[in-house]
């Protein structure tokens, strides 16, 4: 059944309404610092926060944040949620594991504080970069390679019905988009997944609203569907160079979700498409319990693992259950986060699976369990580190860990209760904003004056230094702190009455200095 011959129907159902769906939302680009191509057909982003490097010596805020708030005196714009972050196990050498953590906080009741936005934190839990939404919710912030360099790739848009319809996105180290990624063929890109290849394309997936028959799983016999679209677009062209869709080659009767008559039933919920070590696809279908291999010529099945109709059989400490995200680490290895859910597990599970393609059967090389036990009934992720080790989004939960290869936890962060990321990620990172850093100045009661400093998204900072002077012309040093977090402040003994701030990285390199204030 091709697209055309599909009436595609616009739900207006919001996620929130439904119980096992992600936060719906849409991305405020402008909010961001970056600037989408006009008539793109997102939202239009309204100016960036000011790119002004200075700020004036205004106080802090006169009543204390909402519980789980940051707030900055330089950066009043910025209210993101807290991070906690407990290193369990030794801690890395230094250089020796990704320095930062990506996330795109978003809260189960998108109005409430703190901010949502993209995230980008080191390995203590402190901010680096942080681009607020003006509402709704951001997805899946990832480091991927474009173009040869490494480059930021997230989502935005609207979500209805637990599928989104909006926009990926590429940005630069200077956290400015620079190409954008839609669905063809009349669809919208979703926000489950978005894969860079080697090829200059992109992976997504995308969905279309159906009639088909129901009447197998319990439903109308003309009964609203949902099917899911991969979907393989040229970034240059943008044109679709590949288009499967689930119900072409999986039928309803494949699924475990219950049909329901007063909504659109979604018996697939693709959630995630990567490439296999030999060009073929590996698609995730959290509603049939299933991974597919998928044939890249002609988009034919070549096996089903797990599911109602599995080729394989797995061992009873392999099986999964409304998983997400599915990835093949050559020919043999394949990682899924298993959200469970039913009565038959008591958490949910990073898994790292081993495939045997002659005898046709899977077993468990090491589960990944969070020490709390928890049940995470949607999203999450599981990321294998070039060291080997482990890094786990729990989705729906607000924790994000790593593990080495045997299982043991190294580190456990949290954000606060009602907040959570659909993927988290570690991931080595250069930003270079384009703005400069911003200083605020304060009287300290114990004399001189407190100078608090920030640069949002420059990751190379190590040390800051104050100058200051009576002639705005003419400062010079009177302090010098190293870099604690997204905003250092700083004791000097001066009076000024000016200030600036200046940046160095760890050689004493200069990075960039603030206008006087």
């Amino acid at each position: 059944m091709s697209v055309t011959q599909r009436k595609r129907v616009l739900s207006r159902r919001k996620f929130l309404t439904r119980a096992v769906a992600p936060a719906a939302g849409i991305v405020a680009a402008g909010a961001i610092g970056y600037e989408l191509p006009h008539g793109s057909g997102s939202p239009r982003p309204s100016a960036p926060a000011s790119s002004a490097s200075s700020t004036s010596s205004s106080s802090a805020p006169s009543t204390p944040p909402p519980a789980g708030v940051q707030t900055f005196v330089t950066r009043p714009d910025l209210r993101p949620p807290t991070v906690r972050v407990t290193e369990v196990g030794t801690p890395p050498a230094a250089g020796s594991e990704p320095r930062f953590i990506f996330l795109a906080p978003n809260n189960v009741i998108p109005a409430s504080e703190p901010q949502q936005g993209l995230m980008m934190i080191d390995r203590k839990g402190r901010l680096v970069w942080f681009a607020p939404v003006s509402a709704g919710s951001p997805f899946d912030l990832n480091v991927q390679s474009y173009n040869g360099q490494p480059a930021l790739t997230w989502w935005q848009g609207t979500v209805e019905s637990a599928h989104g319809e909006g926009v990926g996105e590429i940005g630069n180290a200077s956290y400015h988009s620079v190409k954008s990624i839609r669905a063809g063929n009349g669809l919208q890109t979703d926000l489950h997944d978005l894969q860079l290849t080697s090829r200059g394309t992109a992976l997504i997936t995308a969905y279309e609203t159906t009639t088909t028959d129901l009447s197998s799983v319990g439903g109308s016999r003309r009964g609203q569907t949902f099917v899911g679209h991969v979907q393989e677009v040229d970034l240059n062209t943008g044109k679709v160079l590949f288009d499967w869709n689930s119900l072409d080659h999986v039928p309803v009767s494949e699924s475990y979700q219950p049909a329901r008559s007063d909504q659109g039933y979604d018996y697939f919920h693709l959630n995630a498409v990567s490439e296999m070590a030999d060009g073929n696809l590996l698609v995730c279908a959290r509603n049939t319990w299933a991974l597919y291999k998928v044939d890249r010529s002609n988009g034919n099945i070549i096996w089903r693992l797990g599911g109602k109709k599995s080729d394989f059989t797995l061992s009873s400490a392999a099986r999964f259950y409304w998983q997400h995200d599915a990835r093949a680490h050559g020919s043999s290895t394949i990682t899924v986060f298993d959200n469970a859910g039913e009565a038959k597990e008591q958490q949910s599970r990073g898994l790292m699976l081993s495939l045997n393609a002659q005898s046709k059967t899977v077993d468990l090389t090491q589960a990944y369990l969070h020490p709390a036990g928890f049940i995470s009934g949607t999203l999450g992720n599981v990321q294998v580190l070039s060291d080997g080790n482990v890094f786990i989004g729990w989705g729906a939960q607000p924790y994000f860990s790593e593990y080495a290869s045997d299982g043991t936890l190294l580190l456990d962060g949290q954000l606060p209760m009602g907040v959570r990321s659909y993927r988290a990620y570690a991931a080595e990172w250069v930003g270079r904003p384009g703005d400069g850093p911003r200083v605020v100045a304060q009287a300290n009661p114990a004399d001189g004056f407190s100078v608090y400093a920030s640069w949002n998204g420059q990751t190379e900072i190590d040390r800051w230094t104050v100058l200051a002077g009576k002639d705005k012309s003419s400062l010079s040093p009177v302090g010098s702190q190293a870099w604690t977090g997204f905003e250092t402040a700083i004791a000097v003994n001066s009076q000024g009455p000016y200030f600036a701030v200046v940046a160095y990285d760890a050689s004493g390199r200069e990075l960039g200095r603030s206008p006087v204030v």
